[in-house]
């Protein structure tokens, strides 16, 4: 049997499996469509729908054996009365704002903090950096909820910073810095601060130094150097980073209830108590729809501001 030929050239694999381009491309669509958008699908349902006290706690029920008849009822009965509850109630419309403000504050302390770190781990020798990375990720390796506890310990009347000021004699009796805002704030920058770090390093790490030397020679000091060349050049890793911790501060549920009080109610307390505690199901989710809606706002500006200044450097 003779051997074929060198030169035959080899079928592609497209043709010898055409089903497989489309497998891969239904795969993730389908995982889309089954953990993101029905689910979101079934939340505006609920959202449109009213009160009952029944199990489920709402209605209408979507019943497909009432056949024709009842799908018609049922997309007859769905209202938008929950969203005009939404917006005439001052307990959401004052949560919701609470949670802008926080989310804003402990952004912008998350970048303050955050960029000093990155920048002195991608300007550290390159055999520390692994170990540097690994020291941001270690609170990651303890429990999430026993983090925040250990900082009620810490900010307690009684606790471990009090009895270090109290021992220093910078202050004569104990401060009152638990249940505020700015306990929610140290809570939440500390949480969060290696979602910031890990973004702005990644940047800053492939920042070509031959740039910095340039700057240098032509006479421009390092702190000039730093804001006109290495900030905007990390400007991506800054917006990924905000976009990453400003998401989820917005929704944050355990650290204000642990470390805050009253006057730190945000919308993630709000929701988790519509939904658990007064077991109103559609409030509470036209509440995560409104929530949602309001967040693709600071997704689509930052795009918007990434796709300019990538067409700017073009």
């Amino acid at each position: 049997m003779s051997a074929p030929a060198a030169d035959t050239p080899a079928r592609p694999l497209a043709a010898a499996h055409p089903w497989s381009n489309w497998l891969i491309i239904l795969v993730p669509y389908l995982w889309l469509f089954l953990f993101l958008l029905l689910p979101f699908l079934i939340v505006v349902k609920l959202s449109l729908s009213q009160t009952a006290v029944a199990q489920p706690p709402y209605s209408p029920v979507f019943d497909l054996a009432a056949g024709f008849a009842g799908i018609r009822s049922f997309f007859g009965a769905l209202s938008l009365d929950n969203y005009r509850a939404l917006f005439s109630d001052s307990l959401y419309i004052g949560s919701f704002l609470k949670s802008l403000e926080i989310a804003l504050i402990s952004t912008l302390l998350l970048i303050a903090a955050a960029l000093p770190v990155a920048y002195g781990m991608s300007r550290a020798p390159r055999s520390w950096q692994p170990a540097l990375v690994i020291a941001v990720m270690l609170p990651f390796w303890t429990a999430f909820l026993i983090r925040i506890y250990a900082w009620i310990t810490i900010l307690q009347r009684e606790g471990l910073l009090n009895d270090l000021l109290l021992a220093l004699r910078i202050v004569d009796q104990p401060v009152p810095m638990l249940a505020s805002d700015g306990a929610v704030y140290v809570g939440i920058v500390y949480s969060y601060l290696p979602f910031m770090v890990l973004p702005i390093y990644a940047v800053l790490c492939k920042i070509d130094d031959s740039l910095l030397e340039a700057a240098a020679d032509l006479g421009c000091p390092r702190w000039k150097t730093f804001w006109l060349v290495t900030f905007p050049l990390a400007w991506p890793g800054l917006a990924a980073g905000a976009l990453i911790c400003f998401i989820p501060i917005v929704g944050e549920f355990i650290i204000p209830d642990l470390l805050g009080n009253s006057r730190t109610q945000m919308i993630g307390q709000t929701l988790w108590t519509e939904f658990f505690a007064n077991r109103d199901w559609p409030v509470a989710s036209a509440l995560a729809v409104a929530l949602l809606c309001a967040l693709l706002i600071p997704i689509v500006i930052v795009q918007r501001m990434q796709n300019e200044t990538l067409g700017a450097r073009r």
